[in-house]
């Protein structure tokens, strides 16, 4: 350590002195003889020659010295630059004092001023309260105003009349992958996560912005859903990662039209001491998984880590201090010879940087106990955390969060979670509540997978408000709000005059199902096309019509008081209860007597439903069911009035795990995967109905959701056959032994893709499940192979690439009795009409698909880049159904928007609201040769939008009776 200023400073610099040197000869000159004359001759050529090179060496090292010591102060002054920075932070520019956007250029730039007019703004903190018109030019927003009654409001330039379209400013993701990960996914383009052992699990010196790929083609996906500004960050195998960056989501911007990263930063234009830093760290079971240290042992890791920041550091800052007093450059030569320079080292600069505030910390981080213990270790070093990522925990400690100070943000997911232990506690109100207790929300994507596909944040948005996020705050959780949390709220979250002009243009409100935008502009340029937004979606831009704003609105789920519902369900439970409901608005009930069918068909709005020895009696007007109300209206009878009453079927959810493992990626979690050494071997097929467990937090969603029942199969194995799946309930209330399993054989489960190649590739895969059939045909086998090749048990094939889906068309040619299923469907509309000529039904659960892996490469990303797959599929009569994608990192947690899939796949597939609700009921029965269902259920408020409640379902026993399987149910998050 260097003393404290003013202590023990180094003597002054002194130059060393050289000794007088007497000359060579003395007294007069003498005669001498020639032989000794000779010899002083040849002594004064040699005392000469010595003279010489001693001058010349002397003068060496006057030479020697003065360069050295001329090194020295210009080593010195750089490092005293060094000094004058070491605490430098960006400049923040108001707003109302910017007048370009830097990354504007002639050649690619907006051309001509644009004027959006009559516009329903959301300008990143509020509504408008009256429709707006926004100007913006180069790539900056000029004027926000009330709209204007004149004809025109430019001189020169473009204007569109949105005719009161929704319009907010461009998304900001602060928490994605791409560009680091480029689709289609592969271990060649994947340069997330440094994990070489040579550095270890701290890498803070790594910058993402040297994995970037420029013509990663998920940036136009991810703008075509709103999304203008992502912050890309390194993974989080490591404790800390390395610095992230924040780009703009457009491609080839530049001046050239090349693919050059440089061109795609937010802060491109700047300086790059100006420009914002942000550093990503790890905790909880990542870092665990990857390294096999316990929790404290990261924590050891890390703070000793910090600790050497800090060392160094206080050097820096020692070293600065005794620089600044040093007023010659004698002493600064001096110093620098003694001391060095400027004191640092390569591995620790972005972490001293961060200690100083020049770093932003994000943090992922799940449970309370990792939250707790980073903000501790942070606190021992004074390090501000700016935001923990994902923190779906956080909701059961937002006090302990904001009682650190700092404003951190919380940016997580709305829904995703369950997929591993330290996202097992979640809360579908986490957002509300972080509101409530004053934390700033944000959501974000994490986007490199299907199922965080980053296109689809502003969903994340509407649910979040859909579980009571105030709408305001719900739109400003993917705009404003992580704008500040990135520091960039001078530039973008906001349509304002003197920001970007990152504007979005919807067809619908923002947070309402499947709304689309139909233009987005980053720095002012428009990035779609406008022939394919109106193609995909029906209406475009230029096109805009007043929207329906009665059903876009957005609703917030009806959250019934604990102690009311108690009350309420212990009623309703009991046994041969009879029930009467008001306020029916809709009724889609097709499997019972007694009812009339749609409000159409009814002629009326308010619809009343009795319930009664365990049967639909009436479902008509009040006055038409009033001999039955009598009947069954005693003091017993549960009587209920809904203000927006839908009756619905109980819905049918194909998943991929319910039942059969709680905890997607804990494998002590579940049943298992079996193995086999011949896949041929009949007797080594699993069953699920031998594996099962019918209850658990994805049960509790699934009673949200309406869904009352649900096909399982077992673990899927990384090999060709997955086993025969089951049906079962969800409603929690029944075991293995009194009615929980539907029906013990659904089908046989087999998989045609990249996890097959177990038997040696694809092919051989392909092969194999040839020789399956043929081995088994019309031979009276009553295994699952024999019961396949003879028709008499589905096949249900999961597949993604649509050259693997004709080779099961061609597979059906060749094996006609075979009643075969695809599943997943990310390539069948590529063959649609294929399938459809072929009888090959889709259970498709790439209704948003994106080309995550090589054989996802050529799917139908959907609107507005591309029709939706669904639309494809009913256009051509393929008969298909809908079920929610199971991937990481959602596996079975999405399972209670079933509903809400379905409605946004008939959005564009021109379907009713009946034939959306068909997909994920009757669809999925006749495909898979189920039983119908006599389930029911009822809701508050539509559950093909966002915000519906289940009130009451009631599941049919094994007598055919109804009974009451949940009652106004609500996540379990205990």
């Amino acid at each position: 350590m260097f003393a404290a200023k003013g202590e023990g400073l180094p003597p002054p610099y002194e130059v060393e002195a050289y000794a007088y040197r007497r000359p060579l000869f003395h007294g007069p000159f003498r005669r001498v003889s020639l032989k000794k004359t000779l010899s002083t001759l040849c002594i004064l050529s040699l005392v000469s020659c010595v003279c010489f090179m001693a001058g010349r060496a002397s003068r060496s090292t006057v030479a020697t010295s003065d360069a050295y010591a001329a090194s020295a102060i210009r080593e010195f002054e750089a490092s005293l630059g060094r000094c004058a920075t070491r605490n430098h932070v960006p400049p923040v520019e108001s707003p109302d004092s910017r007048t370009r956007n830097p990354r504007w250029n002639q050649a690619r730039g907006q051309k001509e001023t644009i004027a959006l007019r009559n516009v329903s703004l959301f300008d990143g903190e509020t509504y408008s309260p009256t429709p707006v018109d926004i100007v913006f030019s180069e790539g900056l927003v000029l004027s926000v105003s009330v709209a204007s009654a004149a004809q025109s409001i430019l001189k020169s330039g473009v204007e569109y009349n949105l005719n009161g379209r929704f319009v907010t400013p461009g998304l900001v993701d602060m928490h994605s992958h791409h560009l680091a990960m480029a689709w289609p996914g592969s271990e060649a383009l994947n340069d997330v996560n440094e994990m070489n052992p040579l550095y270890g699990p701290l890498t803070p010196f790594l910058r993402v912005i040297e994995s970037l790929k420029a013509y990663d083609p998920a940036t136009r996906v991810i703008a075509s859903g709103g999304i203008t500004s992502s912050l890309i960050i390194p993974g989080s195998a490591n404790i800390i990662g390395g610095e992230g960056t924040v780009v703009k989501n457009i491609v080839r911007s530049g001046e050239t039209g090349e693919y050059v990263v440089e061109e795609m930063l937010l802060e491109h234009g700047i300086p790059s001491q100006d420009r914002h830093r942000y550093m990503k760290f790890a905790c909880g079971e990542n870092p665990k998984r990857v390294y096999g240290h316990t929790r404290m042992g990261n924590a050891y890791v890390l703070r000793h880590h910090l600790t050497r920041a800090k060392e160094l550091m206080d050097k820096q800052d020692s070293w600065c201090n005794i620089a600044a007093q040093l007023q010659t450059n004698a002493a600064r030569g001096q110093f620098v010879e003694q001391k060095g320079g400027y004191p640092e080292q390569l591995e620790l600069e972005s972490t001293i940087a961060l200690i100083r505030g020049q770093v932003a910390m994000n943090n992922h981080c799940y449970e309370p106990e990792d939250l707790e213990t980073m903000l501790g270790v942070m606190r021992e070093f004074g390090i501000r955390v700016r935001a923990f990522h994902h923190a779906i925990e956080a909701w059961q400690v937002p006090e302990m969060i904001k009682a650190y100070g700092g404003n951190i943000t919380i940016a997580t997911f709305a829904e995703a979670s369950l997929y591993k232990y330290e996202a097992y506690h979640p809360s579908l109100y986490a957002g509300a509540i972080l509101d409530a207790h004053g934390l700033p929300v944000a959501y974000k994507s994490d986007h490199a997978e299907e199922s965080t596909n980053a296109k689809y944040v502003m969903s994340q948005a509407a649910a979040g408000h859909a579980f009571h996020l105030p709408a305001e705050k719900a739109l400003q959780a993917v705009t404003s709000i992580p704008a500040a949390a990135l520091d960039l709220s001078h530039r973008i979250g906001y349509v304002r005059a003197g920001y970007d002009a990152d504007i979005v243009v919807w067809d619908a409100h923002p947070l309402s199902i499947g709304a689309t935008p139909q233009q987005v502009f980053i720095d002012g340029v428009a990035t779609l096309d406008s022939k394919m937004v109106q193609s995909s979606t029906g209406s475009s831009m230029e096109t805009a019509t007043t929207p329906d704003t009665t059903l876009d609105a957005p609703v917030m789920r009806v959250r019934q008081a604990i102690t009311t519902a108690n009350d309420f369900c212990a009623l309703a439970k009991r046994h041969g209860q009879s029930f009467i409901v008001h306020g029916i608005r809709k009724s889609f009930l097709d499997n019972h007597p007694h009812h009339v069918g749609s409000i159409s068909t009814a002629g009326t709005e308010n619809m009343t439903l009795v319930i009664d020895n365990g049967q639909v009696a009436c479902l008509d007007s009040r006055e038409a069911c009033h001999d039955v109300i009598m009947a069954a209206g005693n003091e017993n009878a549960t009587q209920l009035t809904l203000q927006n009453g839908h009756l619905l079927p109980g819905l049918t959810a194909v998943t991929d795990s319910l039942g059969i493992k709680e905890i997607f990626m804990a494998e002590e979690t579940g049943n298992g995967v079996s193995e086999t050494e011949n896949v041929k071997d009949p007797t080594s097929i699993d069953y699920a109905k031998y594996g099962l467990y019918l209850d658990g937090k994805a049960f509790s969603r699934a009673r949200l959701g309406g869904v009352t029942r649900a096909i399982t199969p077992p673990e899927a194995p990384a090999g060709l056959v997955q086993g025969v799946s089951a049906a079962i309930r969800t409603s929690g209330t029944k075991s293995i032994l009194d009615g929980g399993v539907i029906m013990d054989e659904v089908g046989l489960h087999v998989r045609l893709d990249q996890s097959s190649r177990d038997v040696g590739s694809i092919s051989m895969a392909i092969k194999t499940l040839r020789a399956i059939l043929s081995d088994n045909h019309g031979k009276g086998n009553e295994s699952a192979f024999g019961l396949v090749a003879d028709g008499h048990l589905p096949l249900i094939i999961s597949v993604e690439s649509s050259a693997h889906t004709q080779q099961i068309i061609s597979l059906k040619k060749d094996y006609q009795d075979v009643y075969i299923v695809i599943n997943d469907g990310h390539g069948a509309p590529i063959v649609a009409e294929e399938l459809a000529a072929a009888g090959i039904p889709v259970i498709l659960s790439a209704t948003r698909p994106g080309p995550t892996s090589w054989d996802r490469r050529d799917v139908f990303v959907g609107p507005p880049l591309t029709r939706s797959p669904a639309s494809v599929l009913s256009e051509a009569g393929v008969e298909f159904a809908i079920s929610v994608a199971a991937e990481i990192p959602v596996g079975d947690s999405r399972i209670h928007d079933l509903a809400l899939e379905a409605s946004w796949a008939a959005k564009y597939a021109g379907l009713n609201e009946r034939e959306a609700i068909q997909l994920v009921s009757k669809k999925v029965e006749d495909i898979l040769r189920l039983k119908p269902s006599k389930d029911v259920v009822l809701w508050e408020n539509n559950p093909l939008q966002w915000g519906a409640s289940v009130v009451l379902s009631f599941e049919e026993t094994e007598g055919g009776e109804l009974e009451v399987g949940a009652c106004w149910p609500d996540e379990n998050v205990e």
